[in-house]
């Protein structure tokens, strides 16, 4: 019912819904427009945010030359998303690392892991986990077989080399299906 109300609003996509509930002036007109209480738009908006997440500041990513960060910073793309949306925007890599003076390699790098932060639930050490087993893009992630990524995850932590706990099956699912929905929408 409450879905049918938003549609009957014009709202058809998860997008859509997101900007109607940026703020409190349009959440009260959606309210008052469809009937949905606010609170519950208030709500809806806070789970809907949960799949979008922050963008990490590429300092975040510490294991990589801090030079070539600080190239990129004074570059002005202080984290995920404005180093992704320049590099996507871009033919190729060398264009970039041309005119930021960064190394090829390493702003490659830096791009897979930057990709990988658009999941829900990954952070920059979960990235760079993902890349030691075999998985470096989002859509590689969405299209990966649960077992076999959860097995390769289990291998490059041993040791506790990142985390101590264990790597669960269910954990690997929720992950993939989270990259699913970045392939729905593609965008911080």
């Amino acid at each position: 019912m409450k879905l049918q109300a938003l549609e009957q609003q014009g709202i058809a996509t998860l997008a859509g819904l997101r900007n109607e509930l940026k703020n409190a002036k349009r959440r009260e007109a959606l309210s008052n427009a469809t009937g949905i209480d606010v609170q519950y738009l208030v709500l809806l908006r806070r789970e809907i945010e949960g799949y979008f997440p922050k963008p990490f500041a590429l300092k975040a990513f510490d294991w990589l030359p801090k030079e070539e960060i600080a190239k990129l910073e004074e570059s002005g793309m202080r984290d995920t998303a404005a180093l992704y949306q320049v590099a996507f925007g871009l033919e190729s890599g060398t264009e970039l690392a041309g005119s930021t003076g960064v190394d090829a390699a390493v702003l490659e790098a830096l791009v897979r892991l930057a990709d990988l932060t658009r999941v829900q639930w990954v952070s920059p050490t979960a990235a760079r986990m993902l890349v030691e087993a075999g998985c470096d893009s989002f859509s590689m992630l969405a299209a990966a077989d649960s077992g076999e990524l959860c097995q390769a995850l289990v291998r490059v932590n041993e040791g506790d080399r990142f985390f101590k706990g264990k790597i669960g099956l269910r954990d690997v699912k929720r992950l993939i299906q989270a990259a699913g929905y970045v392939l729905s929408w593609a965008s911080f």
